[in-house]
């Protein structure tokens, strides 16, 4: 089982791409809390150039709050990361998280629907892209 989804999208522009996936995530419920600019980070971490590549943290409060309800500790999955990166030919590909995966290790059957619910969403998020 895959542990993504994934799409390459034919914009070409990142900054696009960004406003696309935000505007594609907000269709479905989902708000970006964080937004890690890995390329930003690692060059002034580390001084190593990194392709453009950013991990938006996607979430729908209402999800997250019936998930926490049912279990606490679900918070180290949560939000649903999104990334976006532009490949050396100029590619952007769209990667985000599958929820039935990621809750997969998680014994708790009250996860299962929910759990589906929002692959269900991250899936129509990917499909939505262009």
């Amino acid at each position: 089982m895959s542990y993504y989804f994934n799409k390459v999208i034919s914009t070409k522009n990142f900054d696009e791409a960004i406003e696309q996936v935000t505007a594609a995530l907000k269709v479905e419920g989902f708000g970006v809390l964080t937004d890690i600019n890995i390329q930003k980070a690692f060059k002034e971490k580390i001084d190593v150039d990194f392709k453009k590549y950013r991990i938006l943290g996607a979430c729908n409060p209402g999800y997250a709050h019936k998930a926490l309800l049912a279990e606490d500790k679900i918070g180290v999955f949560l939000p649903c990361n999104v990334i976006v990166e532009e490949h050396e030919n100029g590619d952007i590909e769209v990667s985000t998280v599958d929820p039935i995966a990621s809750m997969s290790s998680i014994e708790n059957e009250n996860l299962g629907e929910f759990a589906l619910e929002v692959q269900r969403k991250m899936k129509a998020v990917i499909a939505a892209l262009k």
